[in-house]
């Protein structure tokens, strides 16, 4: 018996592209749609409530094929502004009725499959590009008509979408026989114009989402585009605060070229980050070769602080991974020693906006913040990688061990420190 959550329409993408989310099957019934008049009253008014392009582009297409359009595939690219991705797209075809949405990594741009694709000409020229799959000239042009061919496409279209972006393309293709007729082009042709309106304004969000998420932190980043954009805004949470730098940093930072500085802080940071938003943590800033971050109680204090645990732990083995990958000589035998000092903490922190009026940042504060700070500095004298307060160690049932109390600069009682067991 086949699985419920089996693919029920199985699509494989190459290496540099990520698949996101699906929507549909989309049918042709569209009570009270029929003609590309209304679909263009539609982009013009009601059009303008959808929050995500998915839902947007899929009563787009249905409104299109209630209206008569011989539409069969659709795909819809956009650009963005990334530090590893070049664009989204959205994949449709009539065969299974499914709309795909896929990220596309940077890497993209250097393929093969990009380069000698309709989409590349399109972003260097401008110009709306049209094809019949089915011609050898064709194909010898752009290899994906090969595929268009095999799947029965006879007519293929990919038309530039005005607006800021020139990589903002949406491509038609048609099984039916003779292709497109040259009356449904321009009616299309005229919906599109009204349609990269749209584009435009979610290429924007999703670029402001991005960008921000890249700097602050995703979880940060929602907040800022809600609103919370005044000084002082933010909530008082509860929270596993992960606090972390790099150890000898200063010497290595003497020995080292600054390029292979660089390449050190990359491997350390891609360890820290990786491992914390794999276990459900938000990072929040980057100090020097510091990291703060912060794995919410959303749950319970138990959830957050195996969470945290368990992502140290991860942390650790993929420095001791990036040691052996990593070709930068450090120490007499050519290791380069990346070692992290962690520190966990629980308690009650300020997040949102602190700073001036002009210039915000957005991160934690707190009494637990500070003290999880100074106990960092224990993580050099005890002489271990990860160290956590009892408000994090007491919801370990095991694999803990006590390491001591210890006074700690500007904290007036002392405080019980402990490590993992040995």
């Amino acid at each position: 018996m086949a699985s419920e959550t089996a693919d029920p329409s199985p699509r494989s993408y190459p290496q540099s592209v990520t698949f996101v989310r699906r929507a549909g099957p989309i049918t042709a019934a569209v009570g009270g749609v029929d003609t590309f008049v209304e679909i263009e009253n539609w982009l013009l008014e009601e059009a303008s409530a959808e929050r995500r392009m998915i839902d947007l582009l899929v009563k787009l297409i249905r409104r299109m094929k209630a209206a008569g359009s011989s539409i069969d595939r659709l795909t819809l690219h956009i650009g963005t502004l990334h530090p590893q991705l070049v664009g989204f797209a959205w994949v449709w075809n009539a065969d299974d009725g499914f709309c795909d949405e896929v990220r596309v990594a940077d890497a993209a741009i250097d393929s093969d499959a990009y380069k000698l694709n309709p989409l590349q000409r399109i972003v260097e020229t401008g110009k709306t590009i049209r094809r019949a799959p089915n011609k050898p000239s064709a194909q010898a042009e752009f290899p994906i008509m090969i595929e268009l061919a095999a799947a029965g496409m006879v007519d293929y279209v990919a038309i530039p979408l005005s607006g800021l972006d020139t990589r903002n393309v949406i491509t038609i293709a048609t099984k039916a026989a003779g292709g497109f007729a040259d009356a449904e082009i321009d009616v299309l042709t005229r919906v599109f114009r009204l349609f990269a309106l749209h584009v435009q304004r979610h290429s924007e969000l999703k670029i402001s989402e991005n960008a921000l998420g890249a700097y602050l932190g995703y979880g940060a980043a929602a907040k800022v585009l809600e609103g919370a954009i005044k000084r002082g805004a933010g909530d008082s949470i509860r929270a596993v605060i992960w606090v972390s730098d790099l150890r000898n940093f200063t010497t290595m930072s003497d020995v080292l070229a600054p390029t292979d500085m660089l390449v050190l802080l990359n491997a350390y940071f891609e360890a820290m980050v990786s491992a914390v938003a794999a276990h459900g943590g938000e990072i929040l800033k980057f100090i020097g070769d510091g990291m703060l971050a912060v794995f919410p109680v959303t749950v319970g204090t138990a959830e957050a602080s195996r969470a945290a645990v368990s992502a140290a732990r991860e942390a650790i083995a993929r420095l001791e991974a990036a040691n052996r990958n990593v070709c930068v000589a450090f120490d007499a035998e050519g290791h380069a020693l990346l070692r992290a000092g962690i520190v966990l903490h629980e308690g009650e922190v300020f997040f949102g906006n602190i700073g001036a009026p002009d210039r915000l940042d957005f991160t934690v504060i707190g009494a637990a913040v500070n003290e999880a700070c100074r106990v960092e500095a224990l993580t050099k004298i005890i002489g271990r990688d990860l160290l956590m307060t009892e408000a994090v160690a007491r919801h370990l049932s095991h694999d803990v061990e006590h390491l001591g109390e210890h006074q700690l600069r500007g904290v007036s009682a002392r405080m019980s420190v402990y490590g993992l067991a040995s």
